[in-house]
């Protein structure tokens, strides 16, 4: 059964917003100017033009394939099957960890002092709630994912403006290379969401022309609204204030801070209602495929959703967000999110003049891009996403040899 096309150029850039803002302001900024210093600005135009880059192959080959599973599809279509199922993978294991740090990102604002396990249980109540939104169909997500983003715009524009007219300090301090390029793979983070356009292909109003225009004006927006942010922090508290910080958006309007939780929690949440909807619709295209059990390929009779797969992401989402730690979180989804748009900026290297294709340096940079920011984040991310990749290639090949016996 297919899913229903509900979605407009409007409710699909606040997709995306909402997929990236929330990420990006409340998430990101600390550890990348603990990395960069005063190197956070550069380190935020590299990200942003990796993403541009990743955001023009990922236009074209959504036009090209409208369907749910983004990268998965372009992947199996244009590279073959194993890095179609590989990309998918990596999506779904780190878009997964994504949504398990949103999930504790909301708890750390709305209950700073809360201690165990009243944490774990709030954080199965927020995923929770989301799941359930997500259940009752997408133009009920897309629509709270609307007035989400409005209301997070608010605080950010307050904090700007209060940011601005205050007291300010130096914002330089000496930085290096090598933390850029760090700060940059972490920042990345923060902009991976306007992928979740395109796994909603399948969802989206005459999305030849759609998403090709969603995905960058969503991107544009983004990068606007975090360079502002960035610039608000380090004049107000400096590179080593908002590394040090916490909660450096809270820390630079310490007036607003009760206004700045709400927003935080506003926001977090935004992300992770995009975020549950992304994963739920790879996770669907794969079931479809057969490299997830079938059983996850069902779509509700009523409210046109995945609804199996929906509910199985929400409960491995509420585990993960019991078991691990924010830190954690980020810098593995990062890992694996960069290998997903890997595979969509190859795939698109071999898009035809008469496909739609993008100049051949636009992926061929957004491939490079990938690959040497996936290997400036921390050892300990590097690792663990080679692992989580290595088990997936596992997985196929097993999966693999039993078809064939």
């Amino acid at each position: 059964m297919p899913l229903a096309r509900r979605l407009g150029l409007a409710d699909a850039v606040f997709i995306g917003l909402g997929s990236m803002i929330g990420a990006g302001v409340f998430a990101a900024f600390a550890p990348a100017a603990r990395a960069a210093g005063s190197g956070l600005l550069p380190a935020l135009a590299v990200a942003a033009l990796v993403a541009y880059c990743n955001a023009a192959s990922s236009a074209r080959l959504a036009a090209l394939y409208p369907e749910s599973g983004g990268t998965y599809v372009y992947g199996r279509a244009r590279l073959g099957e194993f890095w179609g199922y590989l990309a998918g993978w990596g999506f779904v294991a780190g878009k997964t960890a994504s949504c398990a740090a949103m999930t504790l990102t909301v708890v750390a604002y709305a209950a700073p002092g809360l201690g165990q396990p009243w944490r774990s249980l709030l954080a199965v109540g927020v995923i929770g709630l989301v799941t359930g939104v997500n259940y009752l169909g997408v133009h009920r997500s897309a629509l709270a994912t609307r007035v989400i983003v409005c209301l997070t715009l608010a605080v950010l524009v307050l904090v700007a403006v209060s940011g601005f007219s205050g007291t300010h300090v130096s914002p330089w301090t000496p930085f290096h290379g090598g933390g850029v390029l760090e700060a940059a793979g972490l920042l990345f983070f923060a902009f991976a969401g306007y992928a979740r356009l395109a796994t909603l292909g399948e969802e989206v109003r005459d999305p030849a022309r759609t998403i090709p225009r969603a995905i960058p004006l969503a991107l544009g927006l983004t990068l606007v609204v975090y360079a502002v942010v960035a610039v608000v922090l380090l004049v107000t508290l400096g590179p080593e204030g908002v590394g040090a910080s916490s909660d450096p958006l809270a820390s630079a309007v310490p007036w607003l801070s009760p206004v700045v939780r709400v927003g935080a929690v506003v926001a977090a949440s935004g992300s992770l209602l995009a975020l549950v909807l992304g994963v739920s619709r790879t996770t669907l295209a794969m079931a479809r495929d057969g490299h997830l059990p079938r059983f996850l390929a069902a779509v509700h009779p009523r409210f046109s959703v995945p609804h199996r797969a929906e509910l199985t992401v929400g409960v491995v989402v509420a585990v993960l967000a019991t078991t691990t730690d924010l830190r954690g979180a980020i810098g593995f989804s990062s890992f694996a999110v960069l290998a997903y748009y890997a595979v969509a900026n190859a795939s698109a290297l071999t898009l035809r003049r008469d496909e739609g294709a993008a100049p051949k340096a636009v992926a061929a940079g957004g491939l490079a891009g990938c690959a040497v920011l996936a290997f400036s984040l921390p050892v300990a991310s590097v690792l663990s996403g080679c692992l989580a990749l290595g088990l997936g290639v596992v997985a196929y090949l097993v999966r693999g040899r039993r078809v064939v016996r």
